[in-house]
């Protein structure tokens, strides 16, 4: 299903009336089509299969060491209160049989997944998940960072804060050599 900007414009002018604006003055008047516009590039991720990244493989390279992206950017809105929250991704795995990914295809699993109203943590374990189902690596570790705007422009208004999270799976999971080692690349300077 395509976003229905339609909608959206109707939706967006009755908020503006609802919280005491005029839709019709100058500035406002082309808000409700900005916003539909903006809504269907901003969440083009529910549209999109994360998993359609991984397709590509570099079987003959035989890599079976660690493959490290890290500071991938992020952008998403959360799904609470549909104001953004942004960060970085860090992607790490361990190919195994020769399926070996592009590295530009792994941040395109993240960008697709956080471009839907998202929480962080989904974002997290979506991403370690896909990557274990289709590469079927020895093992995924994925941290992000991000700084929600439900929590520094709102409610506790902590600005600056960041959240971290984090998804570990196979060998990351049972060998804390593994995951050190992972965590030291990640967070080499």
């Amino acid at each position: 299903m395509a976003v229905d900007q339609a909608k959206i414009r109707k939706a967006v002018r009755e908020i503006l009336e609802a919280i005491g604006e005029d839709p019709d003055r100058e500035g406002l008047v082309g808000t409700p089509d900005r916003v539909a516009r903006m809504y269907e590039e901003i969440f083009c991720g529910l549209h999109q299969d994360p998993r359609e990244h991984l397709k590509v493989l570099f079987a003959d390279e035989k890599h079976e060491e660690m493959v490290v992206v890290k500071d991938i950017p992020f952008y998403s809105s959360c799904e609470h209160h549909l104001v953004p929250f942004f960060g970085k991704a860090h992607v790490v795995y361990i190919p195994k049989d020769g399926r070996l990914t592009g590295l530009s295809k792994l941040a395109r699993v993240i960008e697709t997944i956080a471009r839907r109203p998202q929480l962080q943590e989904r974002i997290t374990k979506d991403t370690a998940n896909i990557i274990m189902e289709e590469l079927r690596p020895y093992g995924v570790m994925v941290v992000v960072e991000a700084e929600h705007m439900c929590m520094t422009m709102r409610g506790v208004k902590k600005p600056g804060s960041k959240t971290v999270t984090s998804a570990v799976r196979g060998v990351f999971e049972t060998d804390a050599l593994a995951r050190s080692e992972a965590m030291a690349l990640i967070n080499l300077k």
